[in-house]
């Protein structure tokens, strides 16, 4: 049997086979398509990612799509990373040898990086990763999904483990809607709470996006996000906000946002149904059936102001945010990956009785040496 063929995806048809590979491949009820729009910014060189992002496909000898997979780089990662990597992502594959024939063309592609790295979309912090255990769980907004065997394919072929981390996930306790912190305890700690408008939602976003970049700076994947980037990331959001869930705690002196929560509705399953293509009919059907998707709830990102980091801010904010989900009805809050060496954060969710939902693993691996050319023979 011939090895599938890696090709660059050139047409709006391969496009199609590109999007359409996951759902061929995976329970529609567990794996979380990408958005078609985001999708199709990368191949299109729309996005706001500062370098060009190729879109791969593998078909085996009949023509039929086995695997996909994109090619990037991004210099700030590098520079976290310490190495010139070759980036890929939204990577799937039917079997080993679809992944093989990836694997194979990346390398190829690789001259002048000293490592391949992924899978992430477009970055680690954006989107991306491998699950590692919890494989019976569906998947969730900004998050990954794929079967037990990913893990081990990646391995076997030369991959190691990098990052590792665990998505989390916290059964609302409808006591919690009695420990709504006092008004006492917010002016004892300077501070004043306020929740965003949808309204109000692109006049924040500056505000987040500042002390969202100083709080995770410290973070070993981190890379700092560009206005665009989140501009991107945020688009459409006000329609979707629960002004309860949207939290931020403010300097009661002076106004500066100190710390922040960002959760959302939980609308992974109308993501599913619809195949990741949230089109213009497709978003006003999700307008009009919103009330639905108020059961679960997803937390995108929280941060707090490394001055103010350690002195309970978040506390407050995340007291306030389980009161305000038993209020509202909420039975279920899930947690974007928390890395396993930022204990801190994973405090969070086990004072509030949550536990780890999937283990999640970013993957690298050395860029093999090209072969030296084999020396002509001596014809004497």
């Amino acid at each position: 049997m011939s090895a599938p063929t890696v090709t660059e995806v050139r047409t709006r048809a391969d496009l199609r086979d590109f999007l359409d590979l996951p759902l061929r491949l995976h329970p529609r009820d567990l794996a979380v398509p990408l958005l078609a729009s985001t999708v199709g910014s990368w191949w299109r060189g729309t996005s706001p990612h500062p370098e060009p992002v190729t879109l791969l496909l593998a078909r085996d000898a009949v023509g039929r799509v086995v695997g996909r997979t994109t090619v990037h780089t991004d210099a700030r990662l590098d520079a976290r990373l310490g190495a010139p990597s070759l980036l890929f992502g939204a990577t799937e594959f039917a079997d080993t040898e679809a992944a093989a024939a990836l694997v194979t063309e990346l390398e190829r592609r690789a001259a002048g990086r000293t490592q391949l790295f992924g899978p992430v979309a477009l970055l680690p912090n954006q989107s991306g990763g491998v699950v590692t255990s919890g494989f019976a769980e569906r998947g969730f907004i900004d998050s990954p999904w794929n079967p037990a065997a990913v893990p081990a394919t990646y391995e076997a072929l030369g991959f190691e483990r990098w990052g590792e981390s665990d998505t989390w996930v916290v059964d609302v306790d409808p006591a919690a809607a009695d420990g709504l912190p006092a008004a006492d305890e917010w002016r004892a700690a300077g501070l004043r709470l306020e929740r965003g408008r949808r309204s109000q939602v692109a006049r924040l976003v500056p505000e987040v996006l500042a002390v969202l970049n100083r709080s995770f700076a410290a973070l070993p994947y981190y890379t700092t996000i560009t206005d665009a980037e989140m501009a991107a990331a945020t688009d459409g959001l006000g329609h979707l906000v629960d002004e309860d869930l949207l939290l931020l705690a403010r300097d009661a002196t002076t106004g500066a946002l100190v710390a922040f929560v960002l959760v959302v509705p939980d609308i992974t399953a109308y993501v599913q149904r619809v195949g990741g293509r949230l089109g213009l009919l497709q978003q006003l059907r999700l307008l009009a059936t919103r009330g639905r998707y108020r059961r679960e709830a997803v937390l995108v990102v929280q941060g707090t102001d490394p001055d103010r980091q350690g002195q309970g801010v978040l506390t407050l904010l995340t007291r306030t945010l389980h009161a305000h989900l038993a209020t509202g009805g909420y039975e279920r809050l899930r947690s974007t990956f928390v890395g396993r060496d930022n204990p801190a954060s994973a405090r969070q969710f086990q004072r509030v009785g949550g536990r780890p939902l999937h283990g999640v693993t970013f993957y690298r691996r050395p860029v093999a040496p090209p072969s030296p050319p084999i020396p002509a023979e001596d014809p004497r």
